[in-house]
């Protein structure tokens, strides 16, 4: 027997993004997904070096070593579109944060797969799925 299903949250410094928001925008707005570079992505979430023993460095953006679940990012579905969403950071507008899809992203790499299907967040969506945590 199963439960309701949890709501997805992801959190990044201050702020804490609803996942479920996120799809309900994009469920109101349909949009076309765009190609996302899985090596280029991977490497800047710090997942090339995952699984380094000699790793001296720490991803301020991805995931620790230990906080990546491996088992369970080899059995996610890489047709499910990844959610990016855009920051209006002073000096940088529209940055891009992966919000959605970091464990679609692992197995992508590992599996040496180019391109994953993202949706792409306006700065408004942005807004209106993050919250500041307390």
């Amino acid at each position: 027997m199963t439960g309701p299903r949890q709501a997805q949250w992801f959190h990044f410094g201050p702020w804490v993004f609803s996942i479920d928001a996120a799809q309900t925008l994009i469920a109101a707005t349909p949009r076309d997904t765009q190609p996302l570079d899985v090596t280029t992505w991977a490497t800047a979430y710090g997942l090339t070096r995952l699984d380094d023993p000699h790793q001296r460095a720490v991803s301020l953006i991805g995931p620790t070593s230990t906080a990546l679940n491996r088992t369970h990012a080899m059995t996610t579905e890489l047709t499910t579109p990844l959610i990016v969403a855009q920051l209006d950071i002073t000096g940088h507008p529209h940055a891009p944060l992966l919000i959605d899809g970091t464990h679609r992203l692992y197995r992508a790499w590992r599996e040496n797969v180019p391109r994953l299907p993202a949706y792409l967040l306006t700065v408004e969506e942005t807004r209106q799925s993050r919250t500041t945590s307390s």
